[in-house]
């Protein structure tokens, strides 16, 4: 699986930096492949199976003018909530939804994942790649123009602001009224062998996304980290596990006493103190088990689950508003997460608004960031409305 999936960017990177448009017939029947085994590729696959051009995919109104009206930045549930809701308020968003951007698919952490069992109407069998196909046909026939390009740097110091694509950062800049920001947050990972390979077949980063699958019922777990979050997710996952373990770096949580008392007290969870994973293994489908290590004696040991939980954090994509001095333009928590205003996507910048995990560190679901999107569609339309009354 690593294999095919690995073959299939080398091909495609080999391809579309001269062409940058359909893929070959090779590259095709790679990437059909490739959708069977490797739930990341198929992602990619998503995006490569239709023609598209890194300047422009639109419908067939005429497109905006500079400076335009809203720019969104970020394809994930938010940003193709946002771009929809502003395209039927005619205010003809442009997306940049990025070409993997922080190594995901454009679509965002969806398009890591498999089965979405908790999407509101979701038909059985729908998976996150899918969902977020749907989402950016959806935002092109409403009315959006989607660019398949990564903006790597802002200019958020006067109006209208100023942004530029990875690659282009020596040429014009394109020109915005106002910016949707909808770039998410990339779960903390430990990349230890094995991992990509059992990535979504065994190992996830979201609890609640994903431990109610098929997979994961009446099975051992295991969950990493020793915060609030990773006890959280540890006894969100005894609904479902017979047992789950919790590894622990240290020889103490990070958790409040709250968290922690509730943590050890469960009857279904074994704490295992200044234990780390150091290899994922399986059957080449399913994870099986790992390898640990303590992190005092430095003696391994193996310790058989079918689920690994990362719950050691995430980091919001935020670095391209870091200006020329490194300082992020808008205010930011001691995490890095975008500060809204309390009930609105409202920032320290007037016309700029946050939508989905770039501004939310507690809930990250797909839901909550579609509703976030959808606040700041509205935020924005109303401020552009205001604009022109003065």
């Amino acid at each position: 699986m690593a294999f095919a999936a690995l073959a299939a960017r080398r091909l495609l990177s080999a391809q579309l930096p001269s062409s940058l448009s359909v893929p070959s017939p090779a590259s095709s029947f790679l990437l059909s492949a490739v959708n069977r085994l490797a739930p990341r590729a198929s992602a990619l696959a998503l995006v490569l199976a239709k023609p598209f051009s890194t300047e422009t995919t639109t419908t067939e109104k005429p497109p905006a003018q500079q400076p335009y009206p809203c720019v969104v930045i970020g394809s994930g549930p938010a940003g193709h909530t946002a771009s929809i809701y502003l395209a039927r308020a005619n205010l003809q968003p442009v997306m940049f939804e990025g070409w993997m951007a922080g190594g995901v698919a454009p679509g965002g952490q969806l398009t890591t994942t498999t089965e979405l069992e908790n999407w509101p109407g979701g038909e059985k069998g729908l998976t996150g790649p899918k969902l977020m196909e749907v989402c950016r046909e959806q935002s092109l026939r409403c009315g959006a123009e989607i660019r398949t390009e990564t903006i790597s740097k802002i200019d958020l110091s006067v109006r209208p602001f100023k942004l530029w694509p990875e690659g282009k950062e020596d040429e014009q800049p394109i020109r915005a009224q106002s910016v949707v920001i909808a770039t998410g947050a990339t779960a903390k990972r430990l990349r230890i062998p094995g991992e990509e390979q059992y990535w979504q077949a065994g190992i996830s980063a979201c609890a609640v996304c994903d431990g109610a699958v098929p997979i994961f019922r009446k099975k051992p777990l295991a969950v990493i980290g020793g915060g609030d979050s990773a006890a959280e997710e540890a006894i969100f996952l005894t609904k479902y596990a017979s047992k789950v373990y919790v590894l622990v770096r240290r020889d103490k949580l990070r958790a409040s006493k709250t968290m922690a008392d509730r943590l050890m007290r469960h009857p279904k969870v074994e704490i295992l103190w200044n234990t780390v994973p150091v290899e994922a293994k399986g059957d080449g489908k399913l994870l099986k088990s790992l390898v640990t290590e303590d992190t005092v004696t430095k003696k391994q040991g193996s310790l058989d689950v079918n689920g690994l939980f990362y719950a050691v954090g995430h980091v919001p994509n935020v670095g391209f508003l870091n200006s020329a001095d490194g300082k992020p333009q808008l205010k930011v928590d001691a995490d890095g997460y975008i500060v809204t205003t309390p009930g609105s996507s409202l920032t320290s910048v007037e016309g700029v608004f946050a939508a989905g995990d770039v501004q939310d560190r507690t809930y990250r679901q797909a839901v909550t960031a579609a509703g976030s999107g959808c606040k700041a569609a509205l935020d924005c339309e109303r401020w552009l409305e205001s604009q022109e009354k003065h």
